[in-house]
């Protein structure tokens, strides 16, 4: 089977790169660290006015009713220029979580959500930034509060990440649809292809800058090997998370779905760690310095590994999968 995007999605691809690399993201994701949120809150609106958050609602609540596919172009898109914010809860997560008049503000992007759904994600993603804050207790949907004060916010190698312990017990809203952790687990895979994309195009870009002995260190065969290890890494993970995606939308048994799901979250995170060790290496001493933007996806990629399951737990979901697929 051969994945490719349709005309339509590679044009809001296009829509998005336009708007996300004009609207200095850095900038913003540095603001969102100190918890000053209005810079990524205005971004977050102008998301909305192309359709982001209603991706997978509804119609009648406004949404588009898309497919997962339509989701993972507009969460790599998040990745690839490092949106911060509850991207994957409130473009994936909510709308299996919630209904009627929440769901609404959502598509319309007048309402961040965030979500907990122990025992894989324990905690509320920035919280303090969210209106409203969900967990999922088995089917049932849960809205809480959380600890946002000084001592509540969990530490993250992710200056840009806040997260928050949810409460145990909250005003039941009603039961989940299915699927809410798979298309967690979805979204953060595509937000990992996407920094990844970005850190080998940085890498790239100072390869055929950065000269030693008279020549761009992009020229030398050393380089030129690492940076197509991650090319191959970055293709070869793609097809896992488009696959997975397609799976969700087929409408297939749960196993089936956490087999393909696991399958890409191993998949786009080997990529993204590779991604990130490289760029790394080719930018040299500078890389590890907090003013040079690359740090903010190096952070992203090492938080983002863990989220939502680690790569170690995903691997374990597949090859659980597959005994019981040729189990006698």
């Amino acid at each position: 089977m051969r994945f490719a995007l349709s005309p339509e999605q590679r044009d809001f691809a296009a829509a998005l790169d336009e708007l996300l690399a004009g609207a200095d993201t850095p900038g913003v994701a540095r603001e969102w660290a100190e918890r000053r949120f209005e810079p990524g809150r205005k971004l977050w609106r102008e998301l909305a006015d192309l359709g982001v958050w209603g991706l997978l609602v509804p119609e009648e609540h406004g949404g588009a009713d898309a497919e997962p596919a339509d989701a993972v172009v507009a969460l790599e898109a998040c990745g690839y220029h490092a949106v911060p914010g509850p991207v994957v809860e409130t473009t994936v997560v909510a709308p299996r979580l919630l209904g009627g008049d929440e769901l609404a503000r959502v598509a319309a992007g007048e309402s961040m959500v965030t979500a907990a759904i122990p025992p894989e994600v324990p905690r509320a993603l920035d919280a303090d930034a969210a209106d409203v804050v969900l967990r999922l207790d088995g089917t049932a949907v849960q809205r809480i509060s959380s600890d946002m004060d000084s001592g509540g916010r969990m530490p993250s190698i992710d200056a840009t990440r806040g997260l928050f312990p949810a409460a145990e017990h909250g005003e039941v809203l009603g039961a989940a649809r299915p699927h809410a952790f798979a298309l967690g687990v979805l979204g953060v895979s595509a937000q990992l292809l996407g920094a990844a994309r970005r850190m080998l195009a940085m890498a790239t870009e100072y390869a055929s800058q950065r000269r030693q002995y008279g020549r761009a260190i992009g020229q030398y065969q050393a380089v030129k090997h690492l940076l197509a290890d991650v090319t191959v890494s970055l293709t070869m993970a793609r097809p896992l998370v488009d696959g997975a995606a397609v799976t969700l939308a087929s409408g297939a048994a749960e196993p089936v779905v956490m087999r393909d799901i696991s399958a890409a979250k191993v998949a786009a995170t080997r990529a993204a760690l590779l991604a990130a060790r490289t760029s790394l290496q080719v930018h040299g001493a500078i890389g590890y310095t907090a003013e040079h933007d690359l740090g903010l996806w190096l952070t992203k990629v090492r938080a983002l590994a863990g989220a939502w399951g680690t790569a170690d737990a995903h691997r374990t979901r597949v090859l659980t999968a597959v005994r019981g697929e040729h189990a006698d």
